[in-house]
């Protein structure tokens, strides 16, 4: 499957040196609104550090991690719902993503103006998703309206669904998220739900300065020496998701260091772990996705991202439908198993290769082989 992660924030948060670390791209940064007009798009590997163990053991020519898209669209303004900046071209470039980043800025550089005057990553963030609360109030809007008809006219499940987009919109007008009331299986509902914005999972990025990276590195929320981003910590609890502290700029530079030194870099100021590392595994996480790998014939070993709970058929249509349509049988050792025992031959002798059907559900770090016929 393709996970793409929709890079937003106002003009001038960074978004664009973010992209430019993540992908290694070459989006344009400017201190200026509109830098980026049509959105670029990045692919960046997933750190694994089980996926390194296991390529350190088997030694095959070719290791492929697991990969995340990233899409680095412009930067929003306050009136975006109504058409200002590039308005429902912006928008339409979020509702093509599975997940939004929120980038909010909290760095200080005074040759960059903020839009909004004064740097305050809490009320940015506010900002971004109030413009896209009443982008979905007015998709919610038209819906009805164009449902009424139908409903009136006795179809059922029009009329659920029109229940559904009403109960939607006063959880919108309240100031809330687009997001299910219950578990998520209604069917009226999840049509209600599709395509609205604050629908989609959202990670918050704060771009912070290289001088405060060690002080946010080490928590967010409740640390007194990052007064900015309290309360950032606070909204983000509220929306049910977390903040990642971020130096793009940094980031950016280190992109082009041996990466031994720029691990000894960050060591020596105090920080344990790069922040894109952090944002690609909490990005990789936010839409519940498990990792498995295959290896082939000692060439090659790669990692295969698919939803938790996804069945041995359709983990096996991820790497071709030939296969899914055809799957026989999934031979599957867990990854620490054969770490421990050192070949697949040995973690069979010791009964750690399992044999499993059409309803096994792929548990995270199988490593699987699978049987098919054509």
């Amino acid at each position: 499957m393709s996970l793409s992660l929709g890079i937003v924030g106002l003009p001038n948060a960074g978004k664009s040196t973010l992209f430019n670390a993540l992908s290694r791209g070459h989006a344009a940064v400017a201190p200026y609104p509109f830098t980026t007009i049509d959105p670029n798009v990045g692919v960046a590997q997933v750190p694994d550090e089980r996926l390194d163990r296991l390529a350190a053991l088997l030694r095959p020519p070719r290791v492929v991690p697991a990969t995340i898209e990233f899409v680095d669209i412009a930067g929003l303004v306050r009136g975006a719902s109504r058409g200002e900046g590039l308005g429902n071209q912006f928008l339409g470039h979020i509702r093509n993503v599975d997940a939004v980043v929120l980038v909010v800025r909290a760095f200080r550089d005074d040759d960059i103006p903020h839009p909004q005057g004064a740097i305050d990553p809490a009320s940015d963030a506010d900002l971004l998703l109030t413009e896209l609360q009443l982008a979905d109030l007015q998709t919610v809007a038209n819906r009805i309206d164009r449902l009424h008809t139908q409903a009136r006219s006795g179809d059922r499940f029009a009329q659920q669904e029109v229940a559904a987009l009403q109960a939607i919109e006063a959880r919108l007008a309240a100031g809330q998220l687009a997001r299910p009331a219950g578990s998520g299986d209604d069917p009226a509902e999840a049509a209600a739900l599709e395509g609205l914005l604050t629908a989609k999972p959202f990670l918050i990025v704060a771009n912070v300065d290289e001088d405060e990276l060690a002080a946010a590195s080490s928590g967010v929320t409740g640390n007194d020496e990052l007064p900015l981003l309290r309360p950032l910590g606070d909204l983000a609890r509220r929306m049910g998701t977390s903040v990642v502290p971020v130096a793009a700029k940094l980031e950016l530079e280190l992109n082009e260091l041996d990466p031994r030194d720029a691990r000894d870099y960050l060591a020596s100021v105090g920080v344990r772990e790069r922040g894109l590392e952090a944002l690609k595994r909490e990005s990789y996480r936010l839409l519940g996705l498990i990792t498995f790998y295959t290896t082939t014939g000692g060439r090659e070993i790669r990692a295969w991202s698919v939803p938790d709970g996804t069945t041995a058929p359709r983990a096996a249509g991820r790497i071709h439908s030939d296969m899914e349509r055809g799957f026989i049988r999934a031979e599957v050792v867990a990854a620490e198993d054969l770490l421990a025992y050192g070949s697949v031959a040995s973690a069979r002798e010791h009964g750690h290769v399992r044999i499993e059907g059409k309803e096994y559900v792929v548990r995270d770090g199988d490593v699987i082989h699978f049987r098919f016929g054509v």
